[in-house]
């Protein structure tokens, strides 16, 4: 009998690779973009969901403004958790998002903070004074939390005493780290990044525009769309949002940063 050519054996071979390896291959992560102020929450509710049975998902932090950018300029999300709801609805208007998936997820506030527990006082009153060097902010163009404390600082009349002390992160979760380490002596963040350490003021949420948080679906990942079912339907997801310090839609809960 005569020999197989090395030609047929390498065909064979070829055909055994094709024919196991696609089906054997295990589904990429879903990546799911997220505003950096809900880090924390997020990767609590990827483990909660992992727990329970859920595909594997990648969070990708940012500033909203941030990832909203890489969304239109092609970034390979499968969904965006984003810290406001004009984002999201900007990608369903330009047909980058499913309008069927949009829905707020949480309801964040703002809260003046300072690792120092004798720094920051119940009213807020020592940003009218010069007991402080430097005052972290999150840009204002990009981080719906910047956003909210700039309209605080102007409505209150104090944008220009402070101007020149500001210090400007990319995100809130910047914003929080040049306080947390002492490069800022107080900084506006989000109240879900505190937890009651140091001293606080909590800004009135009728001083800003509401920061509502939505959630949109890019594409049709089947691991991507359970996730945000999971954040939006499960009574489990829904206490992790909570227990963070965030309100939840279309019920009367607040966060407990009152209590703090």
């Amino acid at each position: 009998m005569r020999a197989p050519s090395l030609h047929f054996i390498a065909l064979l071979a070829v055909a055994a690779i094709a024919g196991c390896a696609p089906n054997d291959a295990p589904a990429p992560p879903a990546r799911i973009a997220v505003a950096a102020n809900f880090a924390a929450t997020a990767s609590a509710l990827r483990d909660a969901h992992e727990s329970a049975g859920g595909g594997r998902i990648d969070v990708i932090l940012g500033s909203t403004g941030s990832l909203h950018a890489q969304i239109t300029a092609g970034a390979p999300f499968d969904a965006f958790l984003a810290a406001d709801t004009a984002r999201p609805d900007r990608l369903v208007a330009e047909h980058l998002a499913t309008a069927e998936s949009r829905f707020v997820y949480a309801i964040g506030r703002l809260v003046l903070w300072s690792p120092h527990i004798d720094l920051v006082d119940p009213a807020g009153d020592v940003l009218r004074g010069e007991g402080f060097t430097h005052l972290a902010i999150a840009d204002p163009k990009t981080a719906p939390y910047g956003a909210a404390a700039h309209a605080y600082l102007e409505g209150a009349g104090l944008l220009g005493t402070v101007a020149a002390r500001l210090v400007t992160g990319q995100s809130v979760a910047q914003a929080y780290q040049y306080t947390a380490s002492g490069n800022a002596d107080l900084g506006f963040v989000a109240v879900s990044q505190v937890a009651g350490r140091g001293s606080h003021f909590i800004i009135p949420d009728d001083s800003h525009a509401p920061l509502e948080q939505a959630a949109v679906l890019l594409t049709d990942h089947p691991d991507a769309q359970a996730f945000l079912h999971f954040i939006r339907h499960d009574p489990d997801a829904r206490a992790i949002i909570a227990a963070h310090g965030y309100g939840l839609p279309n019920d009367e809960t607040r966060p407990d940063a009152r209590r703090r």
